[in-house]
């Protein structure tokens, strides 16, 4: 069961003028075992961070990480800044895990070493990142680092069995983190539903959020412009709409300001 273009990307956005500054959004619109629920969970975050986009003035570009197509590289390296958005499992041995994962779904190695590739690349470009769950996820295994396979217990993180995956997660703030200026406070509320999370940090990126039991829910490079991976879903509507906003703005607003090499424009391949 997969997604199109059409289920996650809102009219609007070639009313945009011209200098209007493009995001390339990463994500992909199928992963194996997608069944109804996940489905809907991904139209719905999908298109949620599309319509913030929009309505901040940034041009965002649709990028099938599930195709894996060769043609979007020069896409994501055109763009201002690169969003990676959640879905599936990370292949635990891109991490050197060898042991059996409880809980996995949705691994996809192809979309994975795709996005590895982007983001080191991004990284190395200096280009604004903000990478969501999966993304999050990838950007430290990217990098170096490792992710706990199946976080136990996991009640803070997800809701449990029969109840609806995501729930409200509490969570602090690094003070001197970019997220922490972001939002203006050091304590927050988030929607979280996961199960794997950052294990050992990559060198080069720091932590910026945990939750209350310890675990790693945010990273930052401190020795990019602006690299933000955060493990919990900001584009979840049932979430805080003002801290949504606050975090697609400073993103944006990176993007408006981002001097990167000069490429080819920015253009959905087809």
């Amino acid at each position: 069961m997969a997604l199109t273009a059409t289920d996650v990307v809102p009219p609007g956005f070639a009313d945009l003028p011209p200098d209007a500054p493009v995001v390339a959004v990463v994500v992909s619109l199928t992963f194996p075992g997608m069944a109804k629920e996940s489905h809907e969970i991904m139209r719905a975050f999908t298109r949620s961070a599309f319509d913030e986009l929009l309505e901040l003035g940034a041009r965002a570009v649709l990028v099938d990480s599930a195709a894996a197509d060769p043609g979007f590289a020069p896409v994501v390296a055109a763009a201002d800044a690169v969003l990676f958005l959640g879905g599936g499992d990370v292949d635990a041995a891109l991490y050197g895990h060898t042991g059996p994962v409880p809980n996995e779904y949705g691994t996809d190695r192809r979309a994975d070493d795709y996005c590895v590739d982007l983001i080191r690349r991004a990284v190395a470009r200096d280009q604004p990142v903000l990478a969501i769950c999966r993304g999050s996820q990838l950007l430290n295994v990217a990098l170096g680092g490792t992710l706990v396979p199946d976080l136990q217990p996991a009640r803070l993180h997800k809701g449990a069995a029969g109840q609806p995956l995501f729930l409200d997660e509490r969570l602090t703030l690094e003070p001197a983190s970019k997220v922490a200026a972001i939002y203006g406070r050091e304590r927050i509320v988030v929607r979280s539903g996961h199960h794997q999370a950052v294990g050992t940090v990559a060198p080069g990126l720091v932590v910026s959020a945990r939750a209350d039991d310890g675990v790693i829910e945010g990273t930052e490079h401190p020795g990019r412009r602006w690299v933000i991976g955060i493990q919990w879903h900001p584009e979840d509507r049932q979430g805080s709409a003002v801290d949504r906003r606050r975090l697609f703005t400073d993103l944006v607003r990176q993007a408006r300001h981002a001097v990167l090499p000069a490429g080819p424009p920015a253009r959905t391949p087809a």
